[in-house]
């Protein structure tokens, strides 16, 4: 039983000493992340294909105080080699870590299929589209958040003994768009989605028999380089108020903030109780797309 001054919100979400790794991390949610652990008190790591991006990151967004910010080599998720590395690398520094997000992804190529005879949408979508593409999309958005997952499993199962049971998780950045019924033009983008979503539900149900949680944050339109298609230079971007509206399906009007997201990182990372959850942050989009 708790006492009342056991639920201040500094206690209930503090991440003091919590070691958290986070790929993707050099821009978009993934710092949006790094930064929210950070200055709850966590060390994290980021990594990211680009070295530039990362140090920038680490440069301007680290707390300077308690918690920390730094990067690591950069790592390209879909290959096998490079995940071995980074384990390695993250073993000769830590005994365990008790925080992955997944968080690096890519959009895929874009073709509305808004033609009404069948010939036109059929050479729109043929045309724009490729196998190599789409095993791209899904290679980057799906299969690299599975191996990234079991190639870290060791340190993070030695997170869970160091601060207990169910204690060590992982956060995999998944979209509103893998719930959605709407393409949005990228089928390729929303189907692999769709997958990110279902191999955390599997993910969370297998590795609970090492004591790890997995969850999923589907995030609706946040700025990153995805929507933005730029960073500054603190690696930030922005999306300007007008470019969500103009979709109409948007009910907040504006694209989610960088406290909105650290919000829903900070509760999945803190209460244990949630296990194989995908947590929509989207404005209230799915209210007005069909989806679930």
């Amino acid at each position: 039983m708790a006492n009342t001054t056991d639920l201040r919100v500094e206690k209930l979400f503090s991440v003091k000493d919590y070691v958290c790794v986070i790929t993707g991390g050099g821009s978009g949610i993934g710092l949006m992340a790094a930064q929210a652990l950070a200055a709850n008190g966590a060390k994290v790591y980021i990594t990211g294909r680009r070295a530039e991006a990362l140090e920038k990151a680490a440069k301007f967004h680290d707390p300077g105080h308690h918690g920390s910010i730094i990067p690591l080599s950069t790592c390209d998720v879909t290959k096998k080699e490079d995940l071995e590395k980074l384990y390695e690398e993250l073993a000769s520094k830590e005994k365990h870590i008790n925080l992955l997000i997944c968080s690096a992804g890519i959009s895929g190529a874009k073709a509305e299929p808004n033609e009404e005879k069948a010939t036109s949408l059929k050479e729109k979508l043929w045309n724009n589209e490729s196998f190599e593409n789409w095993n791209e999309t899904y290679n980057t958005d799906v299969t690299s958040v599975y191996f990234t997952t079991v190639v870290l499993l060791p340190l993070l199962q030695a997170g869970t003994e160091s601060h207990g049971h169910l204690s060590a998780s992982v956060i995999v950045i998944s979209s509103m768009s893998g719930i959605m019924r709407d393409s949005q033009g990228h089928f390729s983008y929303n189907a692999a989605k769709g997958g990110t979503v279902h191999l955390t539900k599997l993910m969370s149900a297998e590795f609970q028999k090492l004591r790890i949680r997995v969850n999923s944050i589907a995030p609706g339109y946040f700025p990153s380089e995805m929507t933005a298609k730029e960073s500054d230079d603190k690696q930030k971007s922005f999306v300007p108020d007008e470019k969500i509206q103009e979709k109409g399906h948007v009910p907040m009007g504006r694209a989610g903030q960088d406290e909105e997201m650290a919000q829903a990182v900070l509760f999945l990372t803190k209460n244990s109780y949630v296990n194989g959850e995908i947590l929509a942050v989207d404005g209230g989009v799915l209210n007005v797309v069909s989806g679930r």
